[in-house]
């Protein structure tokens, strides 16, 4: 029990100096994820002596995570935002992923004089993307649909393809006429089932008749990890059949949408956090030092030859100008997907996979701070942000406490005395308003001679000073009707 007690006291010291190290990111401009990985650092063996060098369990939770972040990825994107870049969001994560792996594999096996096979691996566990880490750097930037929507794509479905190329290249198993055949039929076995499973898992929860709202963003999330583990039990690409059905549920007409978008947003960020921590945890600073020349020629390699040559053969045929190119290139974000990929190998035995793990940690934090220091910069430069143009209105289904105020959401129950009452009879407090009434299923502005009626769902947006005045208002017409006032009725209790 003490043990016990130890390690949820650890985790949650843990996760809230993280969830404060957010706000420390994002005045400093760069990816939380390196905070992430440095709390990990501190807590480990050179810094509070915790021993963590498990591989197989940091792969496990590494994989769990990566299947929550995909599906939390996929239910808050917007079906609108990414259309009009699918085509070149399909191009980075397949054509890009391919021309990357063989150029950094080729150049790595001519500079670093690795075998070819291990030189291809280090190439196919470098070649992920991690849009999370580029947002977070453009937040507030305002580069245009098609690129956002383009990286968001990408850093989405890249990781199915990179996850098939990495285990291919980390077992021992020949290459055929038929290893691009399986690769194919597991991306399009993982993408049938995440579009069938969040199809069917939208229909079903439109029926479903749950008792407590908070089952239903359990029960999303649910069909999306349902989704990764069929596609794995059929040999598909679990990873993509998660993402994919994440972005089904997520533009589906969803009951309770908002508090699943919500909490699909926290469970993304649990996710990051612990992933992050945990793979600063397993690093061994003692050993980066070693590996620090290997990770700046590849570092180089990527960053300098290998992105920008696979962005413009997979970008060109989509006559994307060259500003607009140079950005994707800079674009490619490295993340934790890269170091939980290098943990394959290790897992399996591969000789210097160890290695790989080291350069591919050096190389996610060097990356990091290069390109998330200089991206905002360098989309000024080219021209992609103009001062003074209109930027697409900011939409937040969520945080109203950092406006200082509430919402209220109430149902006019059979046998009360809401029903009849005019709007203009409520006489809510000042700050206080009826900003929405849904009935029958249809949400339509109330006007001050609307009638409320049984069944009603009303919306009430309050201050926060006014919140406590307003739900005892509406309490006491609900018990005594449009006099309750009259008739000593104050809605305590």
């Amino acid at each position: 029990m003490t043990d016990l007690t130890t390690v949820l006291g650890i985790g949650a010291g843990v996760l809230l100096v993280a969830v404060l190290a957010v706000r420390v990111s994002v005045r400093l401009g760069l990816p939380s994820l390196l905070l992430y990985l440095g709390i990990g650092l501190v807590i480990g063996e050179s810094g509070f002596g915790i021993q963590f060098s498990d591989a197989d369990l940091t792969q496990s939770l590494g994989i769990a995570a990566l299947v929550l972040i995909l599906a939390e990825g996929g239910l808050t994107t917007r079906w609108s935002a990414v259309k009009p870049a699918l085509g070149l969001g399909i191009a980075l994560s397949t054509v890009a992923v391919a021309v990357s792996i063989a150029v950094t594999g080729g150049l790595l096996h001519l500079i670093l004089d690795l075998e070819w096979r291990t030189a291809l691996l280090w190439g196919a566990v470098l070649s992920s993307t991690d849009a999370a880490a580029v947002f977070s750097v453009l937040r507030g930037v305002g580069v245009s649909k098609r690129l956002a929507g383009a990286l968001e794509l990408e850093s989405g479905l890249n990781d199915a393809p990179v996850y098939l190329a990495v285990v291919l290249l980390a077992g021992t198993d020949p290459f055929t006429w038929w290893t691009p055949a399986l690769v194919v039929y597991e991306l399009v076995v993982g993408a049938a089932l995440g579009i069938g499973l969040g199809w069917l898992g939208a229909a079903a929860l439109r029926r479903a008749a749950l008792p407590a709202t908070g089952l239903y963003p359990l029960a999303t999330v649910g069909v999306c990890v349902l989704a990764y583990a069929a596609a794995q039990g059929v040999h598909g690409a679990g990873l993509l059949s998660a993402y994919v059905a994440g972005l089904v549920l997520g533009n589906a007409r969803l009951p309770h949408r908002a508090d699943t978008l919500s909490f699909a947003e926290g469970l993304g960020w649990l996710a990051q956090i612990g992933l992050f921590v945990l793979l600063g945890l397993y690093a061994s600073p003692s050993r980066l030092f070693d590996v620090l020349i290997p990770a700046l020629v590849a570092g180089g390699v990527l960053l300098l030859v290998a992105r920008p040559l696979s962005v413009a053969l997979s970008a060109t045929p989509f006559r994307l100008p060259w500003r607009e190119q140079t950005f994707l290139a800079w674009s490619g974000l490295r993340g934790a997907v890269p170091i939980v990929l290098a943990m394959i190998p290790v897992t399996q035995g591969v000789a210097g996979a160890q290695t790989l793990v080291d350069v591919v940690f050096v190389l996610v934090v060097l990356l990091t701070l290069i390109q998330g220091s200089t991206l905002p910069v360098l989309a000024r430069w080219l021209g992609l942000v103009r001062r003074g143009e209109m930027q697409e209105v900011q939409v937040d289904a969520g945080p109203l406490d950092e406006l200082g105020a509430e919402l209220l959401q109430i149902r006019i129950p059979k046998g009360s005395k809401l029903h009849g009452v005019y709007v203009s009879e409520l006489r809510l407090p000042g700050g206080s308003t009826v900003s929405l009434v849904v009935r029958a299923g249809k949400g339509f502005t109330p006007q001050p001679v609307t009638r409320l009626q049984f069944d009603d769902q009303l919306l009430v947006v309050t201050t926060e000073t006014a919140r406590d005045e307003a739900e005892k208002r509406i309490r006491a017409i609900d018990r005594a009707g449009r006099y309750a006032h009259w008739r000593g009725e104050r809605g305590d209790g």
